[in-house]
C-alpha cells in the first residue's frame, strides 16, 4: 500500500504547491497590475480554472497524509505525515474562508459596470497575502511529505 500512496501523496500535494507557487510567480503579479476592470475579467477566467482540480489535488494529500501517519513503520516518518496533513488542512481552510469567497463575489461582478465603491472593496491585497500564506503552507507540506519518503527509503 505504501507503494502506491506515497507517490499518490507526493503528486497531488507537488500538483498544488506548484499551482499556488505558479500563482504567486505568474498570475498574481499580473492580477495586482491590472486596472480594475481587466484584473475582474482576468481574475474569473483563472478562479475558473482552478476548480475542482485545486480542491481534489488537496484532499488526496490530506487524506494520504492521514493514512501514512496511521501506517508509516519508517523512524521519523510518522511526525512528517501528520505535519503535511496540518499544513494541507490550514491551506484548504485559508482556500475555503478567505480566498473562496473572494473568487465568487468577484466571478458575480460586471467588469463594465463595477459597484461605485469597488476601489474601497478592491480585494487584491488581503487576496494576494493570503494567497501567499497558503503557497507557503503547501509547499511546506511539499516538504514534509519529501522528507518523510526520504527517511522510507
Amino acid at each position: 500500500m505504501l507503494q502506491v500512496l506515497v507517490p499518490l501523496v507526493i503528486l497531488a500535494n507537488g500538483l498544488a504547491a506548484g499551482v499556488l507557487m505558479g500563482t504567486q510567480l505568474g498570475g498574481w503579479p499580473l492580477l495586482q497590475s491590472l486596472p480594475a476592470e481587466e484584473y475582474v475579467h482576468a481574475h474569473a477566467f483563472f478562479a475558473t480554472r482552478y476548480d475542482p482540480f485545486m480542491p481534489v489535488c488537496l484532499i488526496v494529500t490530506v487524506l494520504g497524509d492521514v493514512t501514512l501517519a496511521l501506517v508509516a513503520d519508517a523512524a521519523g516518518t510518522r511526525p512528517l505525515f501528520l505535519a503535511a496533513t496540518v499544513l494541507a488542512l490550514a491551506t484548504i481552510t485559508i482556500s475555503l474562508l478567505k480566498n473562496v469567497p473572494v473568487n465568487k463575489w468577484v466571478r458575480a461582478l460586471d467588469p463594465d459596470d463595477l459597484p461605485a465603491d469597488f476601489a474601497g472593496r478592491d480585494p487584491r491585497p488581503a487576496w494576494g497575502r493570503w494567497n501567499r500564506t497558503r503557497t507557503a503552507l503547501s509547499v511546506l507540506a511539499l516538504l514534509a511529505n519529501c522528507l518523510a519518503l526520504g527517511l522510507s527509503l
